[in-house]
């Protein structure tokens, strides 16, 4: 086995170790065994141990660490949070005393006192912030736009099975509630609608996606970006991810006013109560090898 020759691999830690903590786990192992490869994993920390004993006997045990602090000793150079908003919230800024922290929680940046102190912090200690694109499409366009003051209006619109989503109150109960009302009729339900920054709050388990659009989009930022959540009981087998936005007008016929406007669809596969569909899983990972390099501050990759 021989390390990459344009590059030693990253010293990594993964915090959090549910599915995606696991896919991220098993594409770092099976990556090991290729000639060449780019990450060395340091460490892998859950906040309840009993999920280790249910995974794969293989598991290296030396890896498993007590405490995130404990990670931190291990002098990585970049840890991987794939756990919940409440770490970033926690432990965000030791981890960035000590290495590059990449974000997979991203709606902990719509409290916008933890993104301003996260912020000062990369510029104090030189490290620095990653955010996966995920289910994102179309983020580097949206950043030019939003380089150039062009973006004028962003509006994120999510549809899931009724079983997919992990909410929190009010739209739990709204959602049962509408459940309810439909009985055994398809339909779709429109659990919110409205800015990002109260709907992350309110579901930060499935809208990092809005969260990651509100951050490239951040001349809009939480409070303009708008976001929609929808479940429909037909979609079995997909997430659909819809992402419109609009630029300025411009004159064309030398009379005639359009406006500039784009809308994707991304149906991405996944089965019923996943949280994230699958090829959300590997873009994540394209987006940790892209997590270098980068000057202080907050950047989507």
């Amino acid at each position: 086995m021989q390390y990459n020759t344009k590059a030693k691999p990253l010293r990594v830690g993964i915090v959090g170790f549910g599915h995606l903590g696991q896919f991220i786990y098993r594409h770092i192992e099976n990556e090991r065994n290729k000639a060449i490869y780019d990450f060395d994993l340091v460490f892998i920390w859950n906040r309840s141990k009993d999920i280790f004993s249910t995974f794969d006997k293989e598991l290296n045990q030396d890896l498993i660490v007590e405490t995130i602090e404990e990670g931190l000793q291990r002098s990585p150079d970049l840890i991987i949070e794939v756990a919940h908003p409440t770490i970033i919230e926690k432990y965000a800024e030791k981890i960035l005393d000590v290495c590059d922290l990449f974000i997979g929680s991203p709606t902990a940046l719509a409290n916008e006192s933890i993104e301003n102190s996260l912020r000062r912090k990369t510029i104090e200690s030189g490290h620095v912030v990653y955010i996966g694109t995920g289910a994102f499409w179309g983020a580097e366009d949206i950043g030019k736009m939003n380089e150039r003051n062009t973006l004028c209006s962003l509006s994120i619109t999510m549809k899931k099975h009724p079983d997919s989503y992990k909410l929190n109150e009010p739209l739990h109960s709204k959602l049962i509630e509408q459940r309810t009302k439909l009985g055994d009729q398809p339909g779709e339900i429109v659990i919110y609608s409205g800015p990002v920054r109260e709907l992350c709050r309110l579901a930060p388990n499935n809208v990092n996606t809005m969260a990651v659009g509100a951050t490239v989009a951040s001349s809009l930022g939480f409070d303009r970006v708008q976001g929609c959540l929808i479940a429909d009981t037909s979609l079995s087998d997909r997430h659909i991810v819809e992402i419109e936005l609009s630029g300025p007008e411009t004159i064309v016929n030398e009379n005639d006013k359009v406006k500039f406007h784009t809308k994707t669809v991304r149906s991405n596969p996944a089965e019923i109560g996943a949280v994230t569909g699958t090829a959300t899983l590997l873009s994540f990972v394209s987006s940790i090898k892209r997590a270098k390099g980068r000057t202080a501050g907050i950047h989507v990759v």
